[in-house]
């Protein structure tokens, strides 16, 4: 079906997620906390195809925030494709959810900016700018989760709020939250992510 190395955990609730690891992580790596921001639904969980260094990603990059823009454009569309493919597969309904974690938030974050009509709502933890000037498509209706780190040494969070603001710009209901942590993950962001993918 792909050239992507994934986990399909199946779900009860007749809805998607779609996982993406960080920097060094794999297929296995957000299955458990996808399950626990959207319980009960299946857990598609691709494994990102660049090697840095031997750690996985999703998109090549120059140095620490300075990325391979072409390389963006191509890997996301082949994610894209990969998500299509996976509906097809698997019989899910498309628009799906996704999350990720730093370097899988970015991809999220790309996906849904160059391809929205495969996502309705997403979790970005840790994500930041990669495409400087994406094309103007709508993200009407779709709902994202933004949480960044105050005090990340790799993120500004500058930066995290230009892209709060150009997912805003093209009509996403961007919930922004800023904690007091760095890079690594949190009990707020489980707890926040958590709440606000419930449904009311």
């Amino acid at each position: 079906m792909s050239p992507f190395i994934h986990r399909w955990v199946p779900g009860e609730t007749g809805r998607t997620v779609l996982a993406l690891h960080g920097t060094g992580g794999d297929e296995n790596d957000l299955v458990e906390l996808a399950q626990t921001f959207f319980p009960g639904d299946a857990v598609l969980s691709p494994r990102g195809q660049v090697s840095e260094h031997g750690m996985a990603r999703f998109f090549r990059r120059y140095a620490e925030g300075v990325f391979d823009l072409e390389d963006v454009e191509a890997r996301t569309q082949e994610l894209g494709e990969f998500v299509g493919n996976a509906a097809t597969e698997y019989g899910f309904t498309l628009p799906i959810s996704a999350m990720g974690y730093s370097n899988g938030a970015n991809i999220a974050c790309t996906l849904l900016l160059r391809r929205p009509e495969l996502l309705d709502r997403a979790v970005l933890l840790r994500a930041m700018v990669v495409l400087p000037d994406p094309p103007q498509l709508s993200l009407e209706g779709k709902r994202v989760l933004l949480l960044s780190g105050r005090t990340d040494p790799i993120l500004p969070l500058d930066n995290a709020r230009e892209l709060a603001a150009m997912l805003r710009d093209r009509g996403a209901e961007v919930d922004h939250v800023v904690l007091e942590t760095g890079h690594g993950l949190t009990r707020d962001d489980v707890r926040l992510a958590t709440e606000w993918a419930t449904p009311t």
